[in-house]
C-alpha cells in the first residue's frame, strides 16, 4: 500500500508538471490551413469575394466561394457542408455579414480548423438573434429593404448610400446588379451550434457599417474572444478594403510570415 501510495503522489507529480508546461507554452499555434471557404452574405452572392479570391489563391491556397440560396438558415448550411465535403485538410471558414450565422452552425465540421466572421453574425446556438440586434440601433439599410412574393432586396439607393457606402459607384452599382434577394423569413432562422466555442476565431469590425450596428459587432467578436481588427468600411468591407480581409483570413490560416 505504501508502495501504490508513493506510485500515486509520483503520477500526480507528472501530471502536474506536464499541464504547468502546457500551459507555459501559451496557445495552440494556429493550423496551417490548405482550403479557404468563402460565404457571402444577404443581398450579395458569391461574387462579392471576387477582390479577396486571387489574393488568397496566389497565397497557395485553396479557394471556394459558396453560392447561397439565402431561402434558409438550413438550406445555406447545407450549401456550405456540400463545398466541405469535396475539400481535404485544415480549412479556414470565412463569413460575411448573415454568412456569420452559416459558418458558425456549419463550422462544426472536423476539417474546420478556424472561422473568420467579416462584419458578420455570430449567434449562441439557439439563440434569437434578431432579440439579440433589436439592443442595437436599427441601421439606415433598413430603410430600403423592400419585400416581394415573399422576397426582400436593397433599393438601389440604399445599396449605394448604406450597404457599400465607401465603393466607387460603378462598382457598387454592378454589385448591386448581382445581388441576390433573400427570404423574408431567412433572419428568424436559428442554430444548433456555435462553432466559435470550439475553434479559433478572427473578427474584422467595420467602423462605418450602416447595415449592421458596429457596436453589435464589437459585442460579438468580445464574446467570442476573437481576433478582432476595425477598418474604416463600409459593410462590404470584403471589397473596399480586400487586402485587410484577406491578411485577416491568412493569419487564421497560419500563413502570416
Amino acid at each position: 500500500m505504501k508502495t501504490l501510495s508513493k506510485l500515486g503522489i509520483a503520477v500526480s507529480l507528472i501530471s502536474t508538471l506536464a499541464f504547468a508546461s502546457q500551459a507555459m507554452a501559451g496557445p495552440v499555434a494556429t493550423v496551417k490551413a490548405v482550403n479557404v471557404v468563402l460565404v457571402h452574405g444577404a443581398w450579395a452572392d458569391g461574387s462579392s469575394w471576387s477582390e479577396v479570391i486571387p489574393r488568397l489563391q496566389a497565397a497557395g491556397l485553396n479557394v471556394v466561394s459558396v453560392q447561397n440560396p439565402l431561402t434558409s438558415v438550413e438550406d445555406d448550411v447545407a450549401a456550405t457542408k456540400r463545398a466541405l465535403d469535396q475539400l481535404q485538410g485544415p480549412t479556414v471558414l470565412v463569413g460575411h455579414s448573415y454568412a456569420g450565422t452559416v459558418v458558425s452552425e456549419a463550422g462544426i465540421d472536423p476539417k474546420v480548423s478556424s472561422l473568420v466572421y467579416v462584419a458578420a453574425r455570430a449567434p449562441d446556438a439557439g439563440e434569437d438573434f434578431v432579440a439579440l440586434a433589436a439592443k442595437y440601433p436599427t441601421m439606415p439599410v433598413r430603410s430600403g429593404a423592400v419585400e416581394h412574393e415573399g422576397y426582400v432586396s436593397l433599393t438601389q439607393d440604399a445599396y449605394l448610400k448604406f450597404f457599400g457606402g465607401d465603393l466607387p459607384r460603378n462598382k457598387a452599382l454592378a454589385l448591386y446588379a448581382t445581388q441576390q434577394p433573400i427570404a423574408k423569413t431567412l433572419f428568424n432562422g436559428r442554430t444548433t451550434a456555435a462553432a466559435w466555442h470550439t475553434k479559433p476565431s478572427w473578427y474584422a469590425v467595420s467602423k462605418n457599417d450602416q447595415t449592421t450596428s458596429p457596436d453589435l459587432e464589437r459585442f460579438l467578436a468580445k464574446r467570442m474572444n476573437a481576433t478582432t481588427i476595425e477598418l474604416d468600411s463600409s459593410h462590404l468591407s470584403l471589397v473596399s478594403h480586400p487586402k485587410e480581409i484577406t491578411d485577416l483570413i491568412l493569419a487564421a490560416a497560419g500563413r502570416t510570415h
